[in-house]
């Protein structure tokens, strides 16, 4: 394993495509001085290699997006191309991202999403059953305490079931700070809408990330549901995957989050819950207050 020339290949990733510049350059200087001071001569793996990088990538400013993962499996060649095939593998094994959906009393549907919201190419028509299917619930617990992130096209799609009206959610900004992308709620869905105005729970832990956390954080700040449970894990900036070496993807986020109410994002601190209790306390609790 050429460790010099896998740490110089993630310095040129990150100098070329970090979001946030002068923390690109920051860390190039970090993991210069680090290669050569012999930091991660002692890695004989690259799970090991995975590790100690990673520690230094996030030493900066905490961007939990931004690491060196290993992958068990040899990762293909292309951008992205180990989480396309982890997101495969996984949505074969989850339903596509509907982990589970009950009937309780009280006229209550319980929902949950794990361990991914996946693109909707992957997801979209197991999305969209599972919320045609509650539509006419009294109320919703849309459960995420086991859900890792996943595509803000898909956190629009569930949004449009929890929505009357197409709404502004969430705009990506990138490097450059003027190129972004808007993500609004859907005008059509398939099915029919649970619609704006049924009570929502929607329940968090501190595994709750990335695209979940959006999902959360922008019915929230909407004001169209009550997170129940305990703060999320924090990671707000969409990323890109690099194969750097066959079991090796360095993560580099490419832009920032602004929500169009808050102006803001959850980068670092997470979502705050609105009803603070331990994660596995927070069905319970969201089921007191629905009934």
């Amino acid at each position: 394993m050429d460790t010099a020339s896998i740490v110089t290949e993630i310095r040129a990733l990150l100098v070329e495509h970090y979001v946030f510049p002068d923390i690109a350059t920051e860390l190039d200087a970090l993991l210069e001085k680090r290669s050569t001071g012999g930091a991660y001569d002692a890695a004989d793996t690259a799970e090991e290699l995975g590790r100690l990088v990673t520690a230094d990538l996030q030493a900066v400013n905490g961007d939990r997006h931004l690491r060196l993962k290993h992958h068990t499996d040899v990762i293909p060649d292309g951008d992205d191309a180990a989480s396309i095939q982890e997101m495969a593998r996984e949505a074969a094994l989850s339903l596509n991202g509907v982990r589970g959906l009950r009937a309780l009393d009280g006229g209550i549907a319980h929902l949950e999403l794990a361990p991914l919201l996946f693109p909707v190419e992957i997801s979209g028509e197991a999305v969209a059953a599972a919320l045609t299917l509650v539509a006419d619930a009294r109320a919703l617990v849309l459960d995420l305490r086991e859900n890792r992130g996943g595509d803000p096209a898909t956190v629009a799609l569930v949004c449009g079931y929890l929505l009357d009206e197409p709404t502004h959610l969430n705009t990506m900004y990138f490097r450059d700070g003027e190129t972004y992308q808007q993500y609004w709620s859907p005008a059509y869905v398939p099915g029919k809408r649970f619609g704006g105005t049924k009570p929502i729970y929607v329940l968090t832990s501190p595994r709750t990330f990335s695209g979940a956390e959006e999902l959360a954080y922008d019915l929230q700040q909407l004001g169209r549901a009550t997170v129940v449970g305990e703060r999320t894990g924090g990671g707000a900036h969409p990323r890109r995957g690099f194969r750097v070496h066959p079991h090796l993807e360095v993560t580099v986020p490419t832009g920032r989050a602004i929500n169009p109410v808050s102006g803001t994002n959850w980068e670092l601190v997470g979502v705050s819950p609105d009803i603070e209790v331990p994660a596995e306390d927070a069905l319970d609790r969201a089921l007191r207050e629905a009934r």
